[in-house]
């Protein structure tokens, strides 16, 4: 899918909370406290993830990301025309996010506001639509956001990944002298594939175990891609950076193989072995951490996931506006190594994430 008007990344930002849990700190209740077998850390999914405060949640979060994107995409607020989040984690089940955003944010009433669902790839879905709204000229500044504060039933495989973030794109017309990248083409793939599921009012998730992997990851992950590739006469050769849905650290390595991604175009940006999956935000967190680093000229591949099950793709190449953009905000990296973070033992972690009724 290609838009009839050209259509760029005009600004991005990103928020991550600075509380933290440890990965081993959950293994030590849940696995019985073996931590350790034969002096070796008692294998987990990742080293520790993002927790969201109890003031926090992806409101506020997206607030703070789409302040960043701002900053960076450098227009009046008024100029933007649409309002869009993705989310695991909505604060309200019937009223829509996105107003409450566009009010903190300054931006008038005159916007498309909604809500979007698909399991991981609702930001990307999100961007899908802007950037559908702006290549077809009805609006010209579209706002995308994708963040959760994602649950993980107590115990369960989830708990160990799903984390707390988000981040914020603001699209336009592409021009060289203001969009940091310009987006050449999309693809989604998307099969009934129930891998992952949440009925209405239940808290957790659940899933499938043996379907994660195959035939729901990898296989639309792959489809996307390759579907992608194809149609824009593109190799892996072609790609400088590539970022693929981090459920996990194991999963993004072994389908950028599968590909014949070389490790050293992932790494970049495979953000959540330090902060988690943040979900509808994942595939986006990692494009914002290679935004942060990329060179004009570099093309990236992004690729989400989410369960139910599709996968969205996207191939950009960065133009020269990016070098006099990306200092404007906090960098995706800094936050993650920032010197203040709050590590929490597993109760503080209960009681901020609501695991315990009160």
């Amino acid at each position: 899918m290609q838009p009839k008007r050209e259509v760029g990344i005009i600004g991005w930002g990103a928020y991550i909370p600075r509380f933290r849990i440890k990965d081993t700190n959950i293994a030590r209740i849940w696995r019985s406290g073996i931590i350790e077998k034969s002096n070796e850390i008692y294998p987990v999914p990742i080293s520790e993830k993002a927790v969201a405060n109890m003031d926090e949640d992806v409101i506020t979060m997206s607030i703070e990301a789409g302040k960043r994107a701002l900053k960076r995409a450098q227009i009046p607020p008024h100029l933007i025309r649409t309002v869009l989040l993705g989310t695991e984690s909505k604060p309200y089940a019937v009223k829509t996010s996105g107003v409450t955003i566009a009010l903190a944010l300054g931006i008038p009433p005159h916007i498309l506001a909604a809500t979007y669902e698909f399991a991981c790839k609702a930001g990307t879905e999100a961007i899908q639509t802007v950037i559908g709204l702006v290549g077809s000229s009805m609006i010209d500044y579209g706002m995308a956001i994708g963040g959760d504060t994602a649950q993980g039933r107590p115990g369960d495989e989830l708990e160990y990944t799903a984390a707390s973030g988000a981040v914020a794109y603001i699209l336009g017309p592409f021009d060289k002298k203001t969009s940091v990248a310009k987006i050449e083409g999309t693809y989604s793939y998307s099969t009934e594939t129930p891998d992952f599921w949440r009925r209405d009012g239940e808290k957790y998730p659940r899933h499938y175990y043996r379907f994660t992997g195959e035939p729901a990851y990898f296989h639309h992950i792959i489809s996307a891609a390759k579907g992608l590739m194809e149609g824009l006469g593109l190799t892996p050769e072609d790609f400088d950076y590539a970022i693929f849905h981090q459920p996990n650290y194991k999963f993004p390595l072994t389908v950028a193989r599968l590909l014949g991604f070389p490790k050293e175009k992932i790494q970049p940006g495979l953000v959540s072995y330090y902060i988690g999956n943040t979900y509808a935000g994942s595939s986006l967190m990692g494009l914002a951490a290679v935004l942060d680093i990329a060179k004009p000229g570099d093309r990236i591949l992004v690729v989400s996931f989410g369960s139910g099950a599709g996968s969205d793709a996207f191939s950009l190449v960065v133009s020269d506006a990016i070098e006099e953009k990306r200092d404007l905000a906090p960098k995706v990296w800094s936050m993650i190594n920032s010197n203040c973070k709050i590590y929490l033992d597993y109760a503080m972690y209960a009681r901020l994430r609501d695991k315990i009724p009160r």
